[in-house]
């Protein structure tokens, strides 16, 4: 009877300590729902070989795309400002951040569209390149999240480890492709020798995906071995499929569209866990889970639509034009979340953030 003891214990720790239930956690949060529509999509795409075949982005292929990117993507670029401003202390403790940030950003925003060549072209690079880094920087934070909720801790050598393994899709995307990464950089005529061309494909098709896919893998096996105990699942899979876009699928828009959707779904999953947790523990509450989350949801549904989808119009009723005030609004928009992100999850001893990690109490949708 002893000898069948360990297995569920291990199997509990292999699955690792859910905040809602193993189900959604896997399929929202760890981004398993993401690698069933990466299956779909790949599933779907015209076959070349078969020759005459008349090329259909992903956007023509599924109309739905546009409704998704708004309820996903949208939505949770402005839950981040949703968060800050319902956060309990946040006006208290980062008065820069909440009072004064929003009219620079808006300033600097008004000044790109006036010099689009100038200052825009500059910002729409710069939120390029930091996307994919912002990405990886919140697979990392995941991954280190549940290990410690599920009673796995790390050492400084560990998380370090973690983090550079989260770089990698980061570091992929930087290599680029025409207008952007080493390509936007360099002179065109050296990105066009063949050395260069035939290194940058070597690590395009295969050292990069060794190191995306292999890596997480012997990171997971190395703290086993050492620690005597297994990092969750959950912590592998949500490095594993942040890198899975950038190596799938050559097109960079269409990988980039797909991460950006299951980045919001991801990040709108957990915020909605922490900020549900911290409403239900106010003394001065009298409502339920379903309140709260329909309250924040909405919220944020109804600033994402004003913020990517009223502004541009007012620059263009101002009398700017119609690309510049959609591609730089949205620009300014997603570096404002990169760095909003940045303060609100900080896990100090005394921030909520941790108090939730840490909790071992029933999960919050129970």
């Amino acid at each position: 009877m002893n000898d069948q003891q360990p297995q569920p214990v291990l199997t509990s720790s292999l699955l690792g300590k859910s905040f809602v239930h193993p189900l959604f956690d896997y399929l929202l949060i760890g981004g398993g729902l993401s690698l069933l529509v990466a299956a779909l999509v790949a599933w779907t795409s015209p076959d070349e070989s078969q020759g005459n075949v008349q090329y259909l982005s992903m956007h023509a292929r599924f109309a739905w795309i546009p409704v998704v990117i708004l309820l996903s993507n949208s939505t949770h670029f402005a839950s981040s400002t949703v968060r800050l401003y319902s956060k309990p202390g946040t006006f208290q403790a980062l008065p820069f951040l909440t009072m004064a940030f929003p009219l620079i950003c808006l300033l600097v925003t008004t000044l790109c569209v006036v010099y689009p060549v100038d200052l825009g072209t500059n910002l729409q690079r710069l939120y390029l390149i930091w996307s994919p880094y912002h990405y990886a920087a919140q697979a990392y934070g995941l991954a280190v999240m549940y290990s410690y909720r599920s009673g796995c801790p790390l050492s400084l050598g560990d998380k370090r480890l973690l983090r550079w393994t989260s770089m990698f899709p980061f570091f992929l995307v930087c290599l680029g492709g025409e207008g952007f990464g080493l390509y936007a950089l360099l002179p065109e005529s050296w990105m066009a020798q063949p050395t260069v061309q035939g290194t940058m494909m070597f690590f395009k098709k295969w050292f990069f995906p060794l190191m995306i896919f292999g890596l997480p893998i012997a990171v997971f096996v190395r703290i086993w071995v050492t620690k005597q105990k297994p990092l969750p699942l959950i912590s592998l899979l949500v490095l594993m499929v942040n890198g899975c876009w950038w190596v799938i699928f050559t097109d960079y828009l269409q990988a980039f569209t797909l991460a950006t959707i299951f980045h919001g779904i991801q990040y709108l999953a957990i915020v909605l866990i922490f900020h549900v947790r911290d409403q239900k523990q106010r003394p001065t509450n009298r409502h339920g889970t379903l309140y709260h989350v329909l309250w924040f949801y909405g919220v944020s549904l109804v600033l994402g639509y004003g913020l990517f989808h009223c502004l541009p119009w007012a620059y263009r009723l101002a009398g700017f034009g119609v690309v510049e005030s959609m591609l730089l609004v949205a620009a300014a928009i997603n570096i404002h979340h990169f760095i909003v992100d940045a303060y609100i999850w900080k896990l100090g001893k005394k921030d909520s953030n941790r108090t939730i990690v840490d909790s071992e109490q029933a999960p919050v949708f129970v």
